[in-house]
């Protein structure tokens, strides 16, 4: 339970969108747990008790509400933990990474023994790795219930529950419903009708704290699109898709509902049928592309203190950090962007993507290859991958990393540990700390990484050595990578 509950009751009767899925209120008259943001009837403080995960009210005997659904709160990142590596943990089993993992090989990623995993996330969150890691498969599997037609066989495999049978007795014993019911009560006003399904698709939610600069963050994806992998089109982002060996294609948009007076602080997820068994991986990846766990409200007060920054944070306000579908992908990017202007580092990437990336069929004519293939690349000879236009030490870096990555020594998930990733990238010939600090921004998700070497930056900063940008930057801890983009921002007119 939180500590503070006065000013968490009080965050509750005013529907704080800042303490959304940072703060969940257990009623003891219901046995129902909310999040803050919830349209029920608010209780009196002494019929409540607060937590500041799903997990904990679910641990103390609560049931996910079935109006504001906490499924879909769009969590938190935990730099504010006393403890980097329960934060850096935490997130890797949030994402799922012990759906295909035990508890043993998650804690070998950290080099750590299972017991002291397990005494990390307990004393940091007060819960073990397999509390969080149950409730949010059993969440997962609400979410498919109430928003797709999936079978339950299909929804247990996607969520990470062994079998049917099992996502039946959990749903009985935690939410005392079954799947039949949860699907039921779903098939009412709260069913999410915003627009015509589309054949052959699935279509989830993904909620996220206000304010989100959607435009600005599409620019900047768009920017950087892969050819024939990515594009924005009409306002909405696409691209193909790889998760082991399922493959298709997902489109993101704003969520829209007609029916609703107020407006949902979210984006609707549309994905190929083809992608059924993967679509929570594919989910949960894409919430790390468009950063919907971050508190724009709270980390724009903190940069705009700085009159340096100011300016590009009003103009940019709820900018979030461009994450990556696929850390391998990013790497390459960054990689190829290596003195080269974006426009020439898109044009190497799309002749990549040609070269080393299967061919797809989708329903738009720019999408028509998935990402260049890791294990591909890795077999592949220098002077093959260098045939596309690049420097043959460039080539010979893109192989290596690919032949790491291939074999286990590179972990590009958000989650790692990015001083170790670093580490380790910039051991490789040919890759120095601005792509080291680029890939722990947007592939490791690390909301304080910050390029020191960038150009862009060291002109906004008037800055060139490496010492004073640090003194400089210091007081935008832990959000210099937001930083970091407001800069780039305010070269480019913000």
């Amino acid at each position: 339970m939180t500590s503070d509950r006065s000013g968490d009751y009080a965050a509750a009767r005013s529907r704080d969108a800042s303490r959304d899925g940072r703060l969940f209120i257990g009623v003891k008259p219901t046995g129902n747990y909310c999040r803050p943001i919830c349209s029920a009837r608010m209780p009196k403080l002494s019929n409540c008790e607060f937590f500041a995960h799903a997990a904990a009210a679910e641990k103390a005997g609560f049931r996910p509400c079935l109006v504001c659904r906490p499924e879909l709160a769009p969590g938190d990142v935990h730099v504010q933990a006393n403890s980097k590596l329960a934060c850096l943990v935490l997130r890797r089993i949030e994402d799922g990474a012990l759906n295909s993992k035990s508890t043993t090989e998650l804690a070998a990623e950290f080099d750590l023994e299972p017991d002291v995993l397990g005494r990390l996330t307990a004393d940091e969150f007060g819960l073990t790795p397999i509390e969080i890691a149950s409730t949010r498969r059993l969440l997962h599997a609400k979410q498919l219930l109430s928003e797709t037609d999936l079978s339950a066989t299909d929804v247990a495999a996607a969520a990470g529950i062994e079998n049917p049978r099992r996502l039946t007795r959990l749903l009985n014993s935690r939410y005392g419903l079954s799947p039949t019911a949860l699907r039921r009560e779903a098939n009412g006003s709260r069913r999410q009708k915003d627009s015509p399904r589309l054949s052959n698709t699935i279509s989830l939610r993904i909620d996220y704290r206000p304010p989100f600069n959607w435009a600005a963050l599409l620019a900047f994806l768009g920017a950087r699109a892969i050819p024939r992998v990515e594009a924005v089109c009409n306002g909405a982002y696409l691209r193909t898709v790889r998760v082991a060996d399922h493959a298709g294609w997902v489109a993101v948009m704003p969520y829209s509902d007609s029916r609703r007076a107020r407006p949902i602080h979210a984006l609707r997820l549309v994905m190929s049928d083809t992608l059924r068994p993967v679509c929570i991986e594919v989910l949960t990846r894409m919430k790390t592309v468009f950063d919907t766990r971050a508190n724009a409200t709270e980390i724009d007060a903190q940069l705009a203190d700085d009159p340096l920054l100011e300016p590009s944070v009003k103009m940019h306000a709820g900018m979030r950090l461009p994450g990556a579908f696929d850390g391998f992908e990013l790497l390459l990017r960054a990689i190829l962007g290596q003195q080269v202007s974006v426009k020439g580092a898109t044009t190497l990437a799309g002749r990549m993507a040609a070269a080393f990336g299967r061919p797809i069929e989708t329903p738009w004519p720019a999408l028509t290859h998935l990402s260049p293939d890791v294990d591909r690349i890795a077999r592949t000879k220098v002077d093959q991958i260098a045939q596309i236009g690049m420097p043959g030490k460039r080539a010979e870096a893109i192989r290596l990393v690919a032949k790491s990555v291939c074999g286990g020594e590179l972990n590009l998930n958000p989650g790692a540990d990015p001083d170790i990733v670093r580490e380790r990238l910039i051991a490789f010939p040919g890759i120095g700390d601005w792509t080291a600090s680029y890939v722990a921004m947007r592939a490791l998700a690390w909301p304080d990484a910050f390029p020191l070497g960038d150009l862009g930056i060291k002109k906004a900063l008037g800055m060139t050595r490496a010492a004073d940008i640090i003194t400089r930057t210091d007081a935008w801890r832990p959000w210099r990578a937001y930083a970091a983009i407001y800069l780039w921002l305010s070269l480019s007119g913000g």
